[in-house]
């Protein structure tokens, strides 16, 4: 990040969306950025601008109201000021982001920085929000591209300045989450803006009514003129036959349309939303038009430009009224364009996989006592939230969830309604969504004294988008410790509080009866408090040993097997698997449901580190000369795909692929890298892509694959994954089975099923988790490293040198022991 902030502008760069805006923040000389975390943004600060705070003022705030309320400050004081959320953080922020767009006098610039997922992989609406932008009058400017990403905020800042108002960068979680390549912008120094008129910005009815007028008669006429002859907007020229009207994401879609499928159409690619360059898409319609042809409209969302399209009289295609597409792939582009797509799916369906908090998690054992409770009446429903304890959902101890804070509001409205239900019905959530809206439906139950349990998870951190800091952490973001006590607030609000550990079950069970016998009892709220670190938060000297198993006193009776990191072995016996994180700083949960003692956990464990049968294999150089590499002889484009769960690493290897390609001189053409995030680094499945050359999109065209891995391999059946190997293209397939939390193998797709279903392709068998638990890696984190040595043997990868492979795999292995292990896994995975 440091390196992308300094060095010299046009240095090409293979990065993430988010960290490629990040970076632009800081070379365009924006002062201030706020934010909340929310995938698909939350990288934006906490992979990029947490890492260089010397350079630029940023935070997390409690909220997104919060956060934008705090970039208006910063841009009244002149200065320039982004705000990062994802689209429910539009909302959430609904009052200071409607109130700000209608001020309208001079100021510092103002950016609202908004991820979207229509997927969706992480958010829970499909609600567009280019409706809202536009009844704002705000200019909204949607990258195509990675280098437009990190152009973005110098863009929409400049506008944000020029025309007197606020301005969104609505960036697709496609790019957001993918890697592609750029070249560093210049950096600059923006002098402090002056403040036309301090009072004016108040908003007052007399203030709002002078705005509106105001941005009548100067800003949208200004702006109208301003994206109909902006050089952003772009055309690429066909036969004239056939056009298509995209934007965002949509452009670098049909960039690999044109190049991978039919060259001979014509785009028209816009830069901007709102306002929408009407006479340019009119002119552009009327030459299609002219010649016969028809005009589509690609876009993500609803139906945005199609319907102002219509509005203007145009006669264009687009998606039919009611139709469900959210977010297009490449097979329904085909299809939408009048072409076919040959569609391979087996019959043979893969494991189901949803999405399960993590092995460890300080959340499990109270879900566990709320599901049971729930199927013996005890408790009637349990009202959830947003954060890590939807997952409870799966669990059977969460039924609702609605919005950021909303589980005690929805708890308090049926008890309002249902005042006999009050001691059977709870709410919960985490610390994070406590603090970020949650205490306002505390302070609400307590002043309409509805009593009831309310019960807070709090491991500390932000544990879904992945252990950012919130009031209940140690430490801000800047390092500073927090002085807000989560449970004195609560009783200062007026609520009875009861705290319990999170890996103490019988203390959990008694504290939770307490609490709901009180509950039941007065009109007073009731909050228990779980405490128990997040595991991945929890640092390396407080972690606790691997459990161990007494088989003398083991009774076989399966009360331990709560969480996916335990499993029966072939004799009937608990047995941890590499997904056991030993529950981190807690007790065994495991242990704590064995009826028996059969197992035990010791503070520490006794040797650091396990010696595996093939550590003396290799020894890892330490330094790595590269062979020179003639760009000319090598393939014209790359392209792959990764499918796995996850936790098995296929972000790390994109990383190294992106790496390896930049050093084999693609970096003159481009570089691309796509992934999921969201429910699926909770164990759900996750497909991440890569490409080099003459490639443009991080999602691929189908058949244009040249290898497809299977980290895990039920994976190989998910629909459309087999469609997207080109003929004569290899299958990587890994042996390693991941069971969901309560399925067992016979559910699972039987290897000779499989097998059948694969006969016709060119398949290569690895049992690469083997190979990575022989090198003593106990959890089998390098599997993936070992999976990239077989590749690096594959066509047509295996035409990159060897000596290249190692140069990307050592650049990403910090820490020699990190690459004396990496080394050991990819050498055995060419073996």
């Amino acid at each position: 990040m440091r390196k992308l902030c300094e060095e010299r502008e046009n240095t090409p760069h293979v990065v993430q969306g988010n960290i490629a805006f990040a970076s632009g923040c800081v070379r365009a000389g924006i002062d201030a950025v706020e934010g909340y975390p929310g995938t698909p943004s939350t990288e934006v600060i906490d992979k990029g601008l947490a890492k260089v705070q010397d350079k630029i003022r940023v935070g997390w705030a409690v909220n997104e109201a919060v956060a934008a309320g705090m970039g208006v400050g910063a841009s009244l004081a002149g200065k320039d000021a982004v705000v990062t959320m994802k689209i429910p953080g539009v909302f959430q922020a609904g009052d200071v982001f409607t109130s700000a767009s209608t001020y309208s006098v001079g100021r510092g610039g103002l950016v609202f920085y908004v991820a979207s997922d229509f997927a969706p992989n992480s958010t829970q609406h499909l609600v567009d929000p280019r409706y809202l932008y536009k009844s704002c009058f705000l200019p909204v400017f949607e990258p195509r591209n990675h280098q437009e990403m990190h152009e973005a905020a110098k863009i929409a800042v400049e506008i944000s300045r020029t025309f007197k108002t606020a301005a969104v960068v609505h960036a697709s979680g496609l790019l957001c989450h993918s890697e592609g390549l750029i070249r560093l912008i210049p950096q600059e120094k923006r002098e402090e803006a002056p403040v036309d008129d301090f009072r004016a910005m108040n908003s007052l009815p007399n203030n709002a009514r002078k705005s509106y007028d105001r941005i009548m008669d100067e800003r949208m006429p200004q702006l109208a003129d301003f994206v109909e002859n902006s050089p952003l907007n772009k055309e690429y020229a066909g036969t004239g036959k056939k056009g298509v009207i995209t934007y965002g994401s949509g452009s670098l879609y049909m960039e690999e349309y044109r190049a991978v499928v039919d060259s001979g159409i014509d785009v028209l690619s816009l830069a901007f939303t709102n306002p929408l360059p009407m006479e340019k898409i009119k002119a552009f319609v009327s030459r299609i038009h002219a010649r016969g042809g028809n005009v589509y409209v690609l876009e993500d969302g609803y139906r945005f430009v199609e319907e102002h399209c219509r509005m203007a009289g145009l006669n264009v295609i687009g998606k039919p009224l009611y139709n469900k597409n959210t977010e297009w792939n490449f097979a329904g582009i085909t299809e939408f364009l009048g072409g076919t797509v040959e569609n391979i799916q087996p019959d043979l369906m893969p494991m189901p996989r949803p999405p399960m908090i993590c092995a460890g998690c300080p959340y499990r054992l109270t879900g566990l006592l709320l599901s049971r409770m729930r199927r013996q009446g005890k408790i009637e429903a349990i009202f959830g939230d947003i954060g890590c304890n939807t997952l409870l959902y799966f669990m059977g101890a969460s039924d609702t969830c609605l919005a950021m804070g909303a589980s005690e509001s929805m708890r308090a409205g049926f008890v309002n309604v249902k005042p006999d239900s009050q001691g059977k019905v709870v709410s919960i959530l985490g610390d994070g969504t406590e603090c970020h809206s949650g205490l306002d439906a505390t302070r609400n139950s307590l002043f309409r004294h509805i009593g009831g349990l309310k019960i807070i998870l709090d491991n500390e951190w932000i544990g879904m988008t992945g252990g950012q800091p919130s009031p209940t952490s140690p430490v801000n973001l800047g390092g500073q410790a927090s002085p807000f006590k989560l449970e004195q607030a609560l009783e200062a609000e007026g609520a009875e509080v009861i705290g319990a550990s999170a890996y103490d079950y019988k203390e959990l069970q008694a504290k939770l009866k307490e609490a709901l016998e009180k509950a039941e009892q007065g009109d007073r709220l009731v909050v228990l408090v779980v405490k128990g670190t997040c595991i991945r938060k929890v640092p390396a000297s407080e972690k606790k040993a691997r459990p161990e198993l007494d088989p003398a006193k083991c009774v076989s009776c399966g009360s331990c097997l709560i969480c996916p990191g335990i499993a029966f072995d072939s004799k009937k016996k608990p047995d941890w698997n590499n997904l056991c994180t030993s529950c981190a700083g807690g007790r065994a949960a495991c242990m704590e449901m064995c009826p028996r003692g059969a197992i035990s956990q010791a503070d520490r464990e006794i040797c650091v580190r396990r010696r595996g049968q093939n550590e003396e294999l290799f020894t890892a150089p330490d330094e790595i000369f590269c062979s020179e590499v003639q760009r000319e002889k090598l393939p014209e484009r790359l392209s792959l795909a990764i499918r796995g769960v996850g936790g098995q690493g296929n972000l790390f290897f994109g990383k190294v692929l992106a790496q390896l390609a930049f050093l084999a001189g693609y970096d003159k053409e481009n570089i691309v890298k796509g992934e999921t995030h969201g429910m699926a680094q909770m164990g759900g499945p996750v497909i991440s892509t890569f490409a080099c050359g003459h490639a443009y999109s991080p999602e691929l065209a189908p058949c244009s694959a040249d290898c497809l891995i299977v980290m895990e391999k039920s994976e190989v059946l998910r629909p459309g994954f087999l469609s997207m190997l080109k003929k004569g293209g290899t299958i990587l397939l890994a042996e390693t089975k991941v069971l969901p939390q309560g399925q067992t193998m016979d559910k699972y797709p039987g290897d000779s099923a499989i097998a059948e279903v694969l006969k016709g392709f060119q398949v290569r068998s690895v049992d690469v988790l083997a190979k990575a638990l022989s090198l003593g890696d106990k959890q089998g984190k390098c599997a993936n490293i070992v999976m990239l040595g077989v590749l690096s043997k594959t066509a047509p990868f295996c035409e990159i040198p060897e000596s290249l492979w190692l140069k990307a795999l050592q650049g990403l292995s910090p820490k020699a022991e990190l690459w004396e292990r990496n080394y050991k896994a990819f050498m055995l995975g060419r073996e």
